[in-house]
C-alpha cells in the first residue's frame, strides 16, 4: 500500500439506507499523491428511481440531471480500481464507505479492503475550538472554497483540501505533542494513527521548537505584556476624530451625547444609570471615554458584561476601533472566574493514566493540540463532546487546590491576573465580580471605575452565583464512581495503592469505607422521606411533573442532620488520607493517577456537602428552596434548588465599598419599563438619587419595523391547550410561508414549544424549511443560532434564553413571533416565594413584580428584530391579552414608536405580502 496515496470520496444519494433501496446519484473521487491532488473523477449516476424532493433541494441534483447517466454498475470496476492501494478519506467515512461497500457488493464487486481516515474526526481533533465540523462550516472557517455544498464534486475537492490543510497543521505540532497523540491514537474510530505515526517519524530529529513545556507538555509561549510608549493621546472633538479614523463613520448625536455623560461621570467619581437603545453604538460610547480616563488618570476601568460574546467583541473588535480613534494602543485584559481555566497539573496526571472511554481519550487529544495554540487557557474555548465534557470538568482550576511556585509560573489564571494588573481596561463578567471568593483587593486595587454593561442581567448573575442544587441522580453517580472495596471502583484502587505503599493504615481505610456505607444508606433514607412527602402533597394532581417550595413539604430533619454528620466525617478522613498520600514520595504513575482521581471526587463530595447543608439543614432566611420531580419516577427524578430572594445585598458587597469614591456606570438596552421605571435599579440597590438617563436612536431607526397583533386567535384562557397550540401552529405556518422563513418563534413553555413543533412537522406544510427547536434540535443556543443563519429557509423555535442577547442583523431575521406574553408561571417556585413576600408588604405582586418583568422581556424580544436602521422586520403577537386585558397597553407602550396593526390572521398575511412587495 502506498502510504502517500489518498483517495477522497464524496457521494450524494437518494437517502440513508442502501438496504431499503436508496442509491447513489453522484460520486466524486479526488486522488492525492505526495501531498498534491493528481486526479479528480466525478460522475452522475442514474439511481433507477425518483430523487426525493428534499434531496433535490439539498443537492440541487434533479431527475433530469441523472436521466442520461448510467447506473452504478457501469462505473463500479473503475471506482474499485481507483481505490486500490489507497487510503480512503471522507467527511464521515461511516456513511460514504459503508454505502459504497453496499453498492460495490450489489454490483458483483469484491469488498474493498484498506485503511480509512475520517476528516470529521481529523478536524475535530486538529481544530478543537471550531464552532462546527459540518463540511461547509469548517471549510469556511479555514478559508477553503466550497462553491456548492452537498454536491459530490465540490464537496470532494473541498474535503481533499481540508485533509491536506489538517495534515499540514498536524505536521507543525511539536514532536512531544505528536508522541502523546500517537499513544492514544489507536483508540480513534478511523485509522488516523497511521497519519500521526508518519508525521511523528518525520519530526523525530527536528530542530528545537518554539514551545514552552510544562512537565513535558508543549504549550504555546504566551506573549509578555508589551510596554507602551507614552505618546500623547489624539485630542479634539470626538466626532472629528471618529470621522478621521473611519471616513465612512455614521455620526449619531445620541452616541456623542452618551460619551459626554459617561466622561463626566468618570471624572467626577459619580454613579450613573443609562438606558441606551439598540443601534446607539453603546459599546464604543463607553469604551472610548473609558480608555481616555484610564490614560489620563492612570487608573484602570473594569467593564463587566453578561455574555462571553460581548467580552470577545470588546477585546477583538471594539478595542481595535478605539485604538485607532485615540491614536495609541490600549491594553485590554480579559479575565474570568477560576473554573474557566485549565489546571495543567491535573491534566498532566490524567495524561499518565489509561482505561478511558473514546470520548475521554479524544478530549485528552484535543486538549493536547489546543495547548499548543491557546493563550488564555480558557476551557470554554474547546468544542468538546458531551461525553468529553466530564473530562473537561475534571481539569478545571479549583480554589480548593494550592499551587506550587512552578505551577504558578505556567498557570493561565495567574497569567490572566498579571495581565489584568497591567491593563488599562479589564474586561470580565458579572459572575466574576460578584464572586465572594475573588481576591478583589489584589486584582482591583488600581481600578478607578466600574462599567456594568447588560446591567439588567446582574440580577440573574447574582442569583446564579449563589444557587445551590441537589440532584438525586448526580449523587448516585458520584457514589458509583467511588464504590466499595469489592466493587472494583476507585475506592478499591485507592485501597490497593495505600496497602502497597503504606501511606494509610488498613483500619483507617476500613473506617473510610464504613462511613461511606453509612452516609449512602442515610442518603437513600432521606431520599425516601422526601419522595413520600412530595407524593403526599401531589396525590390528587393531574400532572406528572410537579414542583413545590420545600417549606410546603412536611418532614423531620433529624435524619438529614445525621447524614450530613457521616458525610463530613468521611470528607475529613478522606482529606487526611490524601495529605498522607501526597507526602509519600515513592509513587508510580498509576498511583498518582489514582490519588488524583480520589482527590477530585473528594472535592466533589465537599461541594455536595455544602449544597446539602444549605438546602436541607441550615437554610438562610432570605433564600428560597424548592423541589421538582416526576411522580412516576421517584426518587430518581428528584431535584432541589436554592436561590436568594433578592440580590441587593450581594451587589452591595461589591459596589457599596467603592460608591462615592469611584465611578460606577450601569447601562443596558432595557433598564426600565413604563409603569415601573426603577424595577431593575431597585433590585440592584441603586440609590433613588441616581436617575435613569435615556439615549434614543435616530428618529428613523425603527422605520423598517411593523407590529401585528392577531385579533382572531382564540383566548388562551378560554380554550384547551391543544386547541390553542393548533391555532399557534396554523399562524406560524402561514407567517413562515409568507416571509419565506427567517423567523424566530418565541415561547414561554418548553412543553408548548415541543407540541407546536411536532404538530407543524406532522402537517408537512413546512417540509421545505429547516426547523430548529431549542430542547429538541441538538446543540447549544449559539449552535442553533448559527444553524438558523446558515439556511435561507429556516425557522428557530426558542424559549427564555432566545428572548434576549441574540444578534441576527439584516435580512437574516425577518420576523419575531410571540406565542404568549412572557409572564413567568405563577407556579414557578421562586416566583411564588417572591410574590408571597411582596404580598405581605401590602403590595400587589402582579403589578409590582409579574407585569414589569414580562414587559421587560417583551422589550428584549423586540430588540432581536431591529439591530440597525437598515433592518426590516415584523413583530407578531399571537396572545390576544395584549389587546383584551387592561395591562396590555403597558406592553405596547414599552415598544418603540412603530406602526401597530390589529388584524385577523388572513389580513396580516395579505398585509405582509403587500409590505414585502413594496420593499
Amino acid at each position: 500500500m502506498n502510504m502517500q496515496k489518498y483517495v477522497v470520496v464524496d457521494i450524494e444519494t437518494t437517502g440513508h439506507s442502501p438496504a431499503k433501496g436508496d442509491r447513489i446519484i453522484q460520486i466524486a473521487l479526488v486522488t492525492i499523491e505526495n501531498g498534491d491532488i493528481v486526479d479528480t473523477y466525478t460522475k452522475f449516476i442514474n439511481p433507477g428511481r425518483k430523487i426525493p424532493v428534499f434531496i433535490q433541494d439539498l443537492t440541487n441534483i434533479s431527475d433530469k440531471d441523472v436521466a442520461d447517466a448510467s447506473p452504478f454498475e457501469t462505473y463500479a470496476e473503475t471506482i474499485f480500481e481507483k481505490l486500490e492501494d489507497a487510503i480512503f478519506v471522507a467527511h464521515n467515512t461511516n456513511f460514504d464507505l459503508n454505502f459504497l461497500q453496499a453498492e460495490l457488493k450489489r454490483s458483483g464487486m469484491p469488498k474493498w479492503h484498506g485503511l480509512s481516515m475520517d476528516t470529521v474526526e481529523l478536524t475535530r481533533l486538529m481544530y478543537p475550538t471550531a464552532f462546527s465540523y459540518k463540511l461547509q462550516d469548517i471549510t469556511a472557517e479555514l478559508g477553503i472554497p466550497l462553491t456548492s455544498a452537498h454536491r459530490a464534486d465540490d464537496d470532494a475537492v473541498a474535503t481533499a483540501h481540508l485533509f491536506l490543510q489538517a495534515k499540514e497543521d498536524m505536521e507543525k505540532l511539536p514532536y512531544d505533542t505528536l508522541a502523546f497523540l500517537h499513544k492514544r491514537s489507536f483508540q480513534l474510530k478511523s485509522d488516523l494513527s497511521r497519519l500521526v505515526f508518519e508525521l511523528m517519524q518525520k519530526k523525530r530529529n527536528a530542530q528545537p521548537d518554539s514551545f514552552e513545556r510544562f512537565n513535558g507538555i508543549p504549550l504555546k509561549i504566551r506573549n509578555k505584556v508589551a510596554s507602551i510608549d507614552e505618546e500623547p493621546l489624539l485630542t479634539g472633538d470626538w466626532a472629528v476624530r471618529m470621522e478621521k479614523a473611519f471616513p465612512n463613520f455614521e455620526l449619531r448625536q445620541s452616541q456623542l451625547d452618551m460619551m459626554g455623560s459617561i466622561q463626566k461621570t468618570l471624572l467626577e467619581n459619580d454613579e450613573m444609570v443609562i438606558e441606551a437603545s439598540t443601534g446607539m453604538g453603546k459599546t464604543i460610547a463607553y469604551l472610548l471615554p473609558a480608555a481616555e480616563f484610564a490614560f489620563a488618570k492612570k487608573k484602570q476601568v473594569v467593564i463587566s458584561t453578561y455574555t462571553t460574546h460581548l467580552q470577545d467583541q470588546l477585546v477583538q473588535n471594539e478595542g481595535k476601533i478605539v485604538e485607532k480613534i485615540i491614536g495609541k494602543p490600549i491594553r485590554i485584559a480579559l479575565i474570568k472566574g477560576l473554573g474557566h481555566y485549565i489546571d495543567l497539573t491535573r491534566f498532566m496526571e490524567l495524561l499518565q493514566g489509561d482505561d478511558e472511554s473514546y470520548d475521554e481519550t479524544f478530549t485528552i487529544m484535543q486538549v493536547l493540540i489546543w495547548l499548543t495554540t491557546t493563550e488564555t487557557g480558557d476551557l470554554n474555548e474547546l468544542n468538546a463532546s458531551s461525553g468529553g465534557q466530564f473530562l473537561i470538568d475534571k481539569i478545571r482550576r479549583s480554589h480548593l487546590r494550592r499551587l506550587t511556585p512552578q505551577e504558578k509560573r505556567f498557570d493561565y489564571y495567574e497569567n490572566a491576573l498579571k495581565e489584568a494588573k497591567e491593563a488599562h481596561i479589564i474586561v470580565t463578567n458579572h459572575a466574576f465580580l460578584l464572586n465572594y471568593r475573588m481576591p478583589h483587593s489584589t486584582i482591583l486595587e488600581n481600578v478607578g471605575a466600574y462599567i456594568w454593561d447588560e446591567a439588567h442581567q446582574v440580577v440573574q448573575a447574582a442569583v446564579a452565583q449563589h444557587e445551590k442544587t441537589f440532584v438525586y441522580t448526580q449523587w448516585k453517580y458520584v457514589f458509583g464512581q467511588l464504590g466499595l472495596y469489592d466493587e472494583q471502583q476507585l475506592f478499591g484502587k485507592l485501597y490497593e495503592v495505600a496497602e502497597r505503599t503504606g501511606f494509610s493504615t488498613i483500619p483507617e481505610l476500613l473506617k473510610l469505607e464504613s462511613l461511606f456505607i453509612k452516609f449512602v444508606e442515610m442518603f437513600d433514607e432521606v431520599s425516601g422521606i422526601l419522595s413520600a412527602s412530595f407524593l403526599e402533597k401531589f396525590r390528587n394532581s393531574r400532572h406528572q411533573k410537579c414542583s413545590s417550595l420545600l417549606s410546603e413539604l412536611q418532614f423531620d430533619k433529624e435524619r438529614f442532620f445525621e447524614m450530613l454528620r457521616y458525610l463530613n466525617e468521611w470528607i475529613d478522613l478522606s482529606q487526611l488520607i490524601l495529605q498522607k498520600a501526597e507526602r509519600h514520595k515513592e509513587k508510580s504513575i498509576h498511583d498518582r493517577v489514582v490519588i488524583t482521581d480520589w482527590r477530585y471526587w473528594t472535592e466533589e463530595m465537599m461541594l455536595k456537602s455544602v449544597e446539602f447543608s444549605e438546602i436541607f439543614v441550615f437554610p438562610l432566611a432570605d433564600e428560597v428552596s424548592w423541589i421538582e420531580g416526576d411522580l412516576r419516577s421517584l426518587p430518581n427524578s428528584l431535584s432541589f434548588y436554592k436561590r436568594p430572594f433578592e440580590v441587593t445585598s450581594l451587589v452591595e458587597n461589591v459596589i457599596g465599598p467603592v460608591r462615592g469614591q469611584k465611578a460606577v456606570i450601569w447601562l443596558s438596552g432595557t433598564m426600565s419599563v413604563p409603569t415601573n421605571e426603577r424595577f431593575i435599579v431597585n433590585q440592584l440597590g441603586i440609590p433613588n438619587s441616581v436617575p435613569i438617563t435615556k439615549f434614543e436612536p435616530p428618529k428613523d431607526f425603527y422605520q423598517g419595523a411593523r407590529v401585528f397583533i392577531v385579533e382572531d386567535m382564540p383566548d388562551i384562557q378560554q380554550v384547551s391547550q391543544s386547541d390553542y397550540i393548533e391555532s399557534v401552529a396554523d399562524a406560524v405556518i402561514q407567517t413562515v410561508l409568507v416571509t419565506e422563513g427567517r423567523c424566530f418563534v418565541l415561547f414561554t413553555s418548553q412543553d408548548m414549544l415541543r407540541k407546536t413543533v411536532e404538530l407543524i412537522q406532522d402537517t408537512g406544510l413546512l417540509e421545505d424549511y429547516m426547523l430548529f427547536a431549542q430542547g429538541i434540535s441538538s446543540g447549544s443556543r449559539l449552535r442553533l443560532l448559527k444553524s438558523f443563519q446558515r439556511f435561507q429557509k429556516s425557522v428557530l423555535f426558542g424559549t427564555n434564553s432566545f428572548w434576549e442577547g441574540v444578534d441576527v442583523p439584516g435580512d437574516a431575521l425577518r420576523a419575531v413571533v410571540v406565542v404568549r406574553l412572557p409572564f413567568t408561571s405563577p407556579d414557578e417556585p421562586i416566583f411564588k416565594a417572591r410574590s408571597e413576600v411582596i404580598a405581605k408588604e401590602g403590595v400587589n405582586p402582579f403589578l409590582q413584580y409579574a407585569l414589569p418583568e414580562a414587559v421587560l422581556r417583551l422589550r428584549q424580544g423586540f430588540g432581536r428584530l431591529i439591530r440597525s436602521k437598515n433592518d426590516k422586520g415584523l413583530f407578531i403577537v399571537l396572545d390576544r391579552r395584549i389587546e383584551t386585558k387592561s395591562y396590555g397597553k403597558e406592553f405596547l407602550s414599552a415598544l418603540p414608536k412603530v406602526k401597530v396593526s390589529k388584524v385577523s390572521l388572513e389580513k396580516m398575511v395579505t398585509d405582509i405580502e403587500d409590505w414585502y412587495n413594496k420593499q
